[in-house]
């Protein structure tokens, strides 16, 4: 800036020449100087003002805007920020073969707390103690005084316990949205869905998983966004099932059986229509497994997939076939059943000392349930031919059905195979199987001999699996099965008009620390039916039956296993759409009038 000199020289000089006052001129340039500061000064005060102005006009105006969007939008309170990825909690639903729902999600809400924010901690312990009878007042007073900040207190609640909180009026009780897996079935088919657990959890979500069963078998399908929420496809029949664990349970208790299994086949595509286990559990409350003991004690435990017994007489049926399929016998064919019979040291007798012999056919090898017939058969049979059938019918490996806990569940097999093992396991004791082992192998003999895999997933289709014996063996199999029932140890099992084929299985149950039971035995009658065209496989074991109607107990599957069976069929047959089939009378009945 250029600053004018307050006493210029040309100014002076010419003010001293006309006789003025030199010193007016000075006075009049500071005068000037001190007007132009003080306008600049004056211009950059208003400019200020005027910025500030406009600051406080824009922040009125941002802090009015939120405030109209904050009173326009629903209440809620805030949510806590995090840098994790999203929990992603959305799970497919579980329905049955007809679209009826097994298992679905539902909307609730956890309840945590922020002890900072509380008013009344005392007050809030005892109300809680009092609203959730499992939880403690003092316990929860220690924590709510103590240094955490934040507490759970309840993973999920019911709209009704929520209400009861939310009318203590304790801000520090804050509740979160969460999705739960809800069973609106109960206990039905517990074994088959299993149970969920939560994985990652967070305030507002948490992350659900299965735990046991199809959930946790297909836990990555009923997970995956890109499904679109489609649901999984079981092969269970939700009236079915209901049927069969009614039935199941009412036989259990009237014969003080330990536990029972149950299991239905498709004898065609192995699709399993039911699948039952007692003493189950309900999913939507899953009791804690058992740390140590006998796993069978715990009603987690899948009997039909699990549980691994000595089958008894049912594995008979195998070395019948197998000799019909190699051609070392016919259904005729005279069989040594001289009993006792003696191998080395080893005596073999028969049921209650029974002798059928010394000589009688195959047909009535199975129809009598002869031991040391089978022996005779499985000896012919040999060793080595055995165990490739045994194996080809799948009693050598755990079964593929789409559990988890399937793959765990592998048949105990001799290590050393003897002649003495070829001779008990004709008969159903040295191998240890399952119910549903022993279900698929019985589709497979008797469907006209083609393998069967076992499945809980809707079929679309069948697709025939690798051939085990000839149609021929399979009829004769049929046939075989059909005279247990018709005069055999499976009297009981003849249901009018449906045709039911089986063989019953009485094994003496083993003592942990080796040996058997005398009074404790595992019952099981594997049939078929309709026999004529087989549409059906049925098993159904006992654990520790015993029937008491009688002057002494009887333990036998005649007594126990079957009569169960014969009302499972007789009441779930019309439900699968089979029609009775009136068989005619014999003309041997017909009488001259």
């Amino acid at each position: 800036m250029t600053r004018v000199p307050l006493r210029p020289l040309a100014r002076i000089l010419e003010a001293r020449r006309k006789g003025e006052n030199p010193d007016a001129i000075e006075r009049e340039n500071i005068r000037l100087r001190h007007e132009q500061m003080r306008d600049k000064a004056r211009q950059r005060a208003e400019g200020r003002l005027l910025v500030l102005g406009l600051f406080f006009f824009c922040a009125f105006t941002v802090v009015g805007a939120r405030m109209g969007l904050m009173a326009a939008s629903v209440p809620e309170e805030p949510r806590a920020s995090a840098s994790t990825s999203e929990i992603v909690n959305q799970r497919a639903d579980i329905v049955d073969r007809n679209g009826r729902i097994l298992a679905t999600n539902l909307q609730t809400h956890s309840l945590y707390a922020q002890p900072p924010m509380m008013v009344d901690k005392a007050r809030a312990a005892s109300e809680l103690a009092r609203i959730f009878p499992d939880l403690d007042a003092e316990d929860l007073f220690k924590q709510f005084t103590g240094k955490r900040k934040f507490i759970w207190i309840k993973k999920v609640l019911s709209p009704e316990q929520q209400q009861q909180v939310h009318d203590i009026g304790e801000p520090g009780l804050l509740f979160g949205p969460r999705e739960m897996r809800l069973y609106p079935n109960g206990s039905l088919a517990a074994h088959v869905l299993g149970g969920y657990k939560f994985g990652v959890e967070g305030v507002y979500a948490a992350e659900v998983i299965g735990t046991a069963g199809v959930e946790k078998a297909f836990d990555e399908f009923l997970r995956d966004p890109a499904n679109n929420g489609r649901p999984l496809e079981l092969s269970l029949d939700l009236t079915i099932q209901s049927a069969i664990e009614e039935i199941l349970y009412g036989g259990m208790k009237l014969l003080n059986a330990k536990g029972a299994a149950a299991v239905l086949m498709d004898a065609y595509t192995g699709e399993i229509v039911s699948m039952a286990s007692l003493p189950d559990f309900d999913p939507n409350n899953r009791p804690v497994p058992l740390l140590e003991g006998d796993p069978s004690d715990s009603p987690l435990f899948n009997r039909a997939v699990q549980g691994l017994y000595e089958l008894g007489s049912t594995f008979k049926i195998f070395a019948a076939a197998q000799a019909l399929e190699i051609g070392l016998a016919n259904p005729s064919t005279l069989i040594d059943a001289d009993a006792p019979m003696r191998w080395g040291k080893y005596t073999i007798k028969e049921f209650e000392g029974h002798n059928y012999g010394p000589l009688i056919s195959l047909t009535d090898v199975i129809v009598k349930s002869s031991n040391v017939g089978t022996a005779h058969v499985a000896l012919q049979i040999g060793e080595k031919r055995q165990q490739e059938f045994l194996k080809a019918l799948g009693f050598f490996e755990p079964t593929k059905v789409e559990l988890f806990e399937a793959p765990y569940a592998k048949p105990l097999t001799p290590k050393n195979w003897s002649d003495i093992h070829t001779i008990t396991i004709s008969y159903g004791h040295g191998l240890s199987a399952s119910p549903l082992h022993l279900a698929a192998a019985y589709a497979s003999l008797t469907n006209g001999g083609t393998k069967v895999t076992p499945t809980l997933v809707k079929q679309a289709y069948r697709i025939p699996g690798p051939r085990i014996v000839s149609e021929e063996t399979s009829a004769a199999a049929r046939a075989m099965l059909r005279a247990v029932v018709t005069r055999g140890t499976a009297s009981f099992a003849d249901v009018p008009g449906y045709g039911v084929a089986g063989k019953t299985g009485t094994a003496d149950k083993p003592r942990p620390n080796g040996g058997y039971y005398d009074d404790k035995v595992i019952t099981t009658f594997a049939s078929v039916f309709p026999v004529d065209d087989p549409k059906y496989v049925l098993v159904v074991t006992l654990d520790e039956p015993v029937e008491t109607s009688g002057t002494k107990p009887r333990r036998s599957a005649g007594w126990t296993a079957v009569p169960v069976a014969t009302e499972v069929i007789r009441r779930v047959a019309p439900l699968l759409g089979l029609r009775p089939v009136i068989e005619p009378d014999s003309a041997d009945g017909v009488t001259k009038g």
